[in-house]
């Protein structure tokens, strides 16, 4: 009994990952601004007849904001349990490098030689990264296997 795990391509994988990453930053250190109803009438005339259709944009508007906010807290919390069940070293990677909140002024040589504690070489950051990455990718349900 064996069991093969998939070919991934490098590329669009480490790509859907890191976009992953990156939403769950807008996502975990943004407000959400939530949408308010327009209570001023508009001066242009409109004409048109019965569409048999109610409008209610005050609900509409609550419920996008209820929704957007649920989506937003289940994605980040989500991205989190996926990046707990990696292993320490991999775990330590994605969170200095591009879960914190200042990752976006974070390199990976600045990870790969102060952050990890005896600092490690490039080849050795590439290596944990593709697994760690490898991982999130078959977790987050994000891989790209190769030939799609």
């Amino acid at each position: 009994m064996s069991f093969k795990l998939p070919e991934l391509d490098r590329n669009a994988t480490q790509s859907a990952v890191e976009s992953h990453l990156e939403i769950y930053r807008l996502y975990k250190y943004l407000i959400f601004e939530e949408r308010e109803a327009s209570v001023t009438a508009s001066s242009e005339v409109r004409y048109h007849g019965p569409t048999n259709q109610t409008s209610d944009q005050t609900g509409d508007i609550a419920i996008y904001n209820a929704d957007q906010q649920r989506y937003q807290k289940d994605y980040c919390e989500r991205t989190e349990w996926a990046v707990r069940r990696l292993p320490k070293m991999e775990r330590f990677l994605i969170e200095e490098r591009y879960m914190s909140q200042d990752s976006d002024y974070i390199n990976d040589f600045q990870v790969y030689c102060y952050k990890f504690q005896p600092p490690i070489s490039h080849v050795t950051y590439g290596k944990i990264r593709w697994k760690a990455f490898y991982r999130l990718a078959l977790t987050l349900n994000l891989a790209v296997t190769v030939g799609n």
